[in-house]
């Protein structure tokens, strides 16, 4: 039902659109420079509008434009996240998690998440969210099968309905029933954004509306490997395998309030005298619910407080309120002073009382920060600050990150940056309840803040490569692991006590010979460390050969191509299905097998049309290709799908 109701706000709002279009043809702009057109000149200013014009506007303000070429780049996103996945390894259904083939851990948040991060890979946070300035209205479609008895629907329509205010609506929707037993996925990503500023041009506001659903059947892995691994011709139907639990599902929602506004006291234009002086505020409002559902108590996690119709559930409710004032002008570049709330409420239904102690039911409070950044740019060089400390509160510490960049003369660009973060983990570290008696825990007066200090360097020469260099210390680093003390598949959250030293080097080039290119991206990482707590590949590498060319008198677009990728044997991170997270195992190491793709992508017009042939190399390889121990990768299949923009 609220699929039909999404189709029907897209027709009505292309409807809306069109008329006013017509009607207000006087008020025709295009990014504010085009002066006031008569409706005779309709046609002329149809024609002046360019691809340039439709723009999008990031969560760091930045500006870009809406691309409809077709290059190898946009193949290695044409997928479920629809964003490049290289240090990802997909689970066999579309809509089940990922497996890390490396981490970043620049960037990190003031405050901790939730936790369930297996289910967050589809979970679209602020920063993902992107506003629009058109000068018609624009609607993409995007399309691709999935393993079985479903599809994956994006839908996109964004609009202004004069020449300051904008809107957009999308939604996407995914069903795939998946090739092994309970595994089902069902997935949901609802946005609504605004985009505004006033007539005089000294209040701007952005803001939107999230609603997210992510929903999988879970059956804990296959129980007998060779069944998988055995190549016997009764279990190439996957279903056929046998699995830990068929009554099992996990489900996360989460709803999101978000407006960042402007206003401008003062802002002096003058070329010497150039200033501007503002007050700022940033509102973020969100719920989130996870919950694990199973009909009967399987002994796979343990001993239960229940042995039927097992519910666990955790909420969080946080709202987070940042006010600033900033000054900008042309030689202390931009100065801004900011003050920042932040209301938790993190909960489950009661109070547990066990042998070893009470657990408490929730966890509430409020932080309180302060923040400072500048930025300043001269010529083409550029130098980023931005500092937070906590005054106020248990769970924020500092969060540091400095930068400089520099552009490169038709050539690319260079940028060095540190990083600094501490704060405590993630909510369901610090408290967790279960009707599994071995998944109840309370580390919040335990637990110490995690520290992370880094480094990265990159050098982007547009011609010739890219290569970026990021170096990690993490103290304190919180991780998922089984316990030894416990029967059944416990797993519980450790602190690490010895500090854990990450390098990650990444370099990406391109050969172009003639209609022939080979784009290739290869990762080498290391990791000194006491114990065996971050564990990755040694090695991950992706090579991609293939040809372009215009056909039919350059009607089509034609590329085509073979994708190899590969990673080294390590030891894998395992999947917990009743926390939805990964955790650490030193057993079993993985990896080591090739995934070859053969792809033929073609344009026509503005529409991108996708074919596949997904793993085409695994009926002939040996069935020990897993995304996680008893979790298979996927098998050969070949999938279709596109993407195409229409404009009003």
């Amino acid at each position: 039902m609220k699929y039909k109701i999404v189709v029907f706000i897209f027709f009505f709002s292309s409807l809306s659109c069109i008329a006013q279009v017509e009607e207000e043809n006087k008020k025709q702009f295009i990014s504010g420079n085009l002066s006031t057109k008569s409706v005779s000149d309709k046609n002329a200013f149809l024609d002046s509008v360019s691809i340039k014009d439709y723009k999008i506007i990031s969560y760091q303000k930045d500006t870009t434009y809406l691309d409809t070429s077709l290059t190898i780049q946009k193949e290695y996103k044409f997928n479920y996240l629809r964003k490049d996945d290289f240090e990802l390894l997909p689970f066999s259904n579309v809509g089940q998690s990922y497996n890390k083939l490396g981490h970043v851990f620049s960037g990190a948040t003031q405050f901790p998440q939730l936790g369930a991060n297996a289910k967050h890979f589809n979970y679209m946070q602020a920063e993902d969210i992107n506003y629009y300035h058109v000068p018609t209205p624009v609607t993409e479609l995007f399309f691709k099968t999935v393993m079985e008895q479903g599809q994956l629907a994006d839908g996109f329509f964004t609009a202004n309905t004069s020449e300051r205010f904008n809107f957009s609506i999308a939604n996407k929707g995914l069903r795939s029933l998946g090739k092994y037993q309970n595994i089902r996925s069902s997935v949901g990503n609802f946005r609504f954004t605004v985009n505004f500023r006033s007539k005089n041009n000294r209040y701007f506001l952005r803001g939107h509306w999230v609603s997210q659903d992510i929903a999988n059947q879970e059956n804990g892995g296959i129980t007998n490997r060779s069944q998988f691994e055995s190549g016997e011709e009764e279990f190439t139907d996957r279903s056929r395998i046998d699995v830990a639990f068929q009554d099992a599902e996990n489900f996360l929602v989460g709803k999101r309030y978000f407006i960042d506004h402007r206003y401008y006291l003062k802002q002096n234009k003058d070329s010497i005298k150039y200033a501007k002086i503002s007050l700022g505020h940033q509102f973020n409002y969100e719920t989130k619910l996870y919950r694990y559902l199973q009909t009967s108590a399987d002994d796979f996690f343990g001993d239960s407080f229940q042995s039927a119709n097992l519910v666990d559930r955790s909420q969080l409710r946080a709202m987070f309120n940042k006010v600033d004032v900033t000054y900008d002008n042309h030689i202390t570049g931009e100065v801004s002073l900011k003050a920042i709330s932040y209301n938790y409420d993190y909960f489950f239904k009661s109070i547990l009382f066990t042998n070893s102690g009470v657990i408490q039911n929730q966890l509430k409070g409020n932080e309180f920060a302060l923040e400072a950044s500048w930025n300043k740019q001269i010529g083409d060089f550029a130098i980023d600050f931005d500092g937070v400390t906590n005054i106020s509160g248990e769970l924020g510490g500092t969060n540091i990150t400095a930068s400089a960049f520099y552009k490169l003369k038709n050539a690319g660009f260079a940028k060095i940056g540190v990083h600094s973060s501490s704060r405590m983990p993630d909510f369901n570290a610090l408290l967790y309840q279960s009707n599994y008696i071995a998944y109840n825990w309370q580390n919040d007066q335990v637990f110490q803040k995690q520290d992370q200090k880094g480094a990265e360097l990159t050098l982007n020469l547009n011609k010739w490569f890219n290569i970026s260099v990021n170096y990690d210390i993490l103290d304190n680093y919180t991780y998922f692991t089984t316990s030894s003390e416990a029967e059944g598949a416990q797993v519980i959250p450790v602190q690490n006590n010895g500090s854990i030293n990450y390098l990650k080097v990444k370099f990406s080039n391109e050969f172009k010979l003639g209609k022939f290119a080979l784009a290739n991206t290869v990762m080498y990482q290391n990791v000194d460390q006491d114990n065996l707590v971050l564990n990755v590949p040694e090695l991950v590498t992706r090579n991609t050969l293939y040809f372009s060319d215009h056909l039919f008198k350059k009607a089509m677009y034609l590329q085509t191509g073979i994708t190899f990728k590969y990673f080294s044997s390590h030891y894998t991170d395992a999947y917990n299905p009743l926390l939805a997270e990964f955790y650490t195992q030193n057993t079993e190491k993985f990896g080591g097998f090739p995934l070859i793709d053969f792809f033929i992508n073609a344009k026509v017009k503005q529409t991108r049309i996708y074919l596949k042939a997904e793993h085409f190399n695994s009926p002939f390889s040996e069935a020990k290709f897993y995304s996680a121990p008893d979790y298979p990768y996927r098998d050969f299949i070949v999938r279709f799908g596109l993407v195409w923009n229409f404009f009003i």
